[in-house]
């Protein structure tokens, strides 16, 4: 992709993977069917076959001069979906997997790029005892863990009307301070800079070399703490340094599809920075395609 720093392979490290399993899931609380959900929030319905949605998703990318992206598989259980993706498209997807420590025979699929843990939706604590066997699979299998802090809200609940009983009690990035030490050779990735804790998030990465952060998503919980986007890079780029931050966006559903209004802002925050070519090439995909090849 052209860029104010020349051609760099931008990969973007937060894409949701909305399956057809994933439309099903809320059908099955909303009491509707999966087409009646998708006509509800306006929103096209995702192909039976995943790998249908992995070449749309692939096709899209391309008319943005996107190189690769992570898929995220955005309800537990759909780890088949993403793997599917990836086989569909080789090259050019890392595929992450929601996960809940606390269901019955949790377990990270063979393959995964990544765990992706929500502890605010699933009501625990990350040095919750309950989540050590996950952890210490990942540190297994190389895999990374993702881990959703701060502000967490999902849209298309709130437009079915389903209730969304998230506990914020246990989204403080400190939370994973021990666990992070514990295992130091496992990447943990803290999606939205955070979300509402930016320096609680700093913090955690300042002492622990393994915690990236990720950029994605408007970052709307800014206007808690009077921030601005450039302000936000600035101490994040302080701290941790450009090996550490990972371009994202929250893509997510179709028509709206890839969203490069979150790509320019932060283009434009960095450019305003006066950040140079060779952070730039790590930050919009450097670091991400090193950290997963060694996941």
């Amino acid at each position: 992709m052209q860029t104010p720093w020349g051609d760099v392979a931008v990969s973007d490290a937060h894409v949701h993977f909305f399956s057809r399993r994933f439309f099903e899931s809320l059908a099955s609380q909303s009491g509707q069917s999966a087409p009646q959900v998708a006509a509800a929030v306006e929103w096209e319905l995702a192909p039976e076959d995943p790998a249908e949605l992995a070449r749309t998703w692939a096709a899209e990318l391309d008319q943005h001069g996107v190189a690769a992206a992570v898929l995220i598989a955005s309800v537990p259980g759909d780890e088949a979906s993403v793997a599917a993706a990836v086989a569909a498209c080789t090259g050019r997807f890392f595929a992450y997997a929601m996960v809940n420590p606390l269901a019955q025979n949790a377990s990270i699929a063979t393959g995964l790029h990544a765990a992706c843990l929500f502890p605010a939706m699933h009501r625990y604590s990350m040095d919750d005892a309950r989540v050590q066997p996950l952890l210490e699979q990942a540190a297994a299998q190389r895999c990374a863990v993702f881990v959703h802090c701060g502000v967490l809200t999902v849209g298309v609940r709130r437009k079915l009307g389903l209730p969304s009983p998230f506990d914020m009690r246990f989204s403080n990035p400190i939370d994973l301070h021990a666990v992070a030490l514990r295992f130091p050779e496992t990447p943990f990735l803290i999606p939205h800079f955070g979300a509402g804790y930016l320096r609680e998030a700093l913090m955690l990465a300042d002492l622990c070399p393994n915690v990236y952060l990720d950029t994605s998503s408007s970052n709307s919980w800014m206007r808690h703490q009077s921030l601005d986007l450039k302000t936000v890079f600035r101490r994040t780029l302080d701290t941790v340094g450009a090996g550490r931050v990972l371009f994202g966006t929250d893509s997510s559903f179709f028509p709206r599809g890839w969203n490069r209004e979150v790509l320019e802002a932060q283009v434009q925050a960095l450019v305003d920075l006066g950040i140079g070519a060779s952070d730039a090439r790590r930050v919009f995909g450097g670091n991400l395609q090193r950290i997963l090849s060694k996941s």
